[in-house]
């Protein structure tokens, strides 16, 4: 074996160590052919003390696929998508397939690097965030010869197969829910509203439901940058100094939300009596709040298990099956935050 520590391992240093034939080597590492178990594990051992990995894309040329799932999401810092990619590894768990993560940072031209250098390995599948791409990613995802599921949102037409949620429905039945309980002076916050799709359908679902009542927002703000518990703090106190009659405040997601909650709790604010409060996404994470946040969940880790399903059946023995679109139902959770019965 030649003394190189950058020198890829082979078939050949395998072969070395373990006493067998290259042949045989090949034979065991691909699990195909008539081999011993005590030559199987003469080889096996061998290789995983050498550290061999197989050159699994020199196998793949003939098939033209690899066993990895290109997964495509905005942000790795916002708390949704560790969930969703939680949910997509465990169903690949005892798979042969793999994820491999790219992130696009909320911007439609990376988004189209990303996934042009991810087709360029020839994925098994591609998984990617929202439903609203630049024309060529689109023509990408058409062309790209294999199963691609969109994820998070199913207002609108997929390429081929997408799992989601309806955002405008889930802005409208928060809305219904404020309504119900007597709430009419109404504010909103909103992050990266600009890019952020799927926020804004909420926010369109959640005005369009008002309008219907005959209420209109009466203050709205929005920002990008920054941690979000210290822009929902800093975004509250100014609307409530700009409009202090509002008695609601829709957030566009749990942070600010919660930002907002405790700068009031230390206001000594009546809540949700003066004043409600309501977040978007269920983040177990701000379970350990002084008053639980009123909020919806997203069902990320059912969005993520669901696209993976369909990897997996389109890609299995029975590789014709048909797209599918599968829209899942959030549930609002009322906390302390959004009183459960007009007074």
């Amino acid at each position: 074996m030649s003394d190189n520590p950058h020198r890829p391992l082979t078939l050949r240093d395998v072969s070395a160590a373990s006493g067998v034939s290259e042949m045989t080597v090949s034979r065991v590492l691909r699990n195909r052919g008539d081999v011993s178990e005590a030559t199987r594990q003469k080889v096996l051992t061998a290789a995983r003390d050498l550290g061999y990995v197989p050159n699994k894309i020199a196998g793949a040329l003939a098939s033209q696929r690899v066993n990895l799932v290109a997964v495509i999401i905005p942000s790795l810092s916002n708390m949704v998508f560790p969930e969703v990619l939680s949910g997509i590894n465990d169903v690949f768990e005892d798979s042969p397939l793999q994820p491999v993560v790219g992130v696009t940072d909320y911007q439609p031209e990376k988004e189209e690097r990303v996934l042009y250098e991810m087709l360029s390995w020839r994925p098994s599948g591609v998984i990617i965030a929202g439903l609203e791409h630049s024309e060529a990613t689109r023509a990408m995802l058409a062309a790209s010869g294999t199963p691609v599921v969109e994820i998070m949102d199913t207002d609108g037409k997929p390429v081929d197969s997408m799992v989601g949620i309806s955002h405008r429905r889930a802005g409208a039945e928060m809305a219904k829910a404020i309504i119900k309980e007597g709430y009419e002076h109404i504010g909103f916050m909103g992050t990266k509203m600009p890019l952020d799709r799927r926020a804004r359908k909420r926010f369109e679902g959640f005005t369009e439901a008002l309008a219907k009542a005959g209420i209109e927002i009466e203050d709205r703000d929005f920002y990008s940058g920054g941690s979000a518990l210290a822009k929902g703090r800093e975004m509250t106190q100014a609307m409530l100094e700009r409009s202090p009659d509002l008695d609601f405040l829709y957030y566009s997601n749990d942070l600010i939300g919660a930002g907002g909650l405790l700068w009031l709790i230390e206001q000594g604010v009546d809540i949700p009596g003066q004043i409600g409060l309501a977040g978007f996404n269920g983040v177990e994470l701000l379970q350990g709040l002084p008053r639980q946040l009123a909020t919806m969940d997203a069902c990320r880790r059912e969005v993520g298990e669901a696209a993976a399903k369909i990897i997996l059946e389109r890609t299995g023995e029975d590789s014709s099956g048909e797209a599918r679109t599968i829209t899942l139902t959030p549930t609002i959770s009322f906390g302390d935050t959004l009183r459960r019965h007009r007074r």
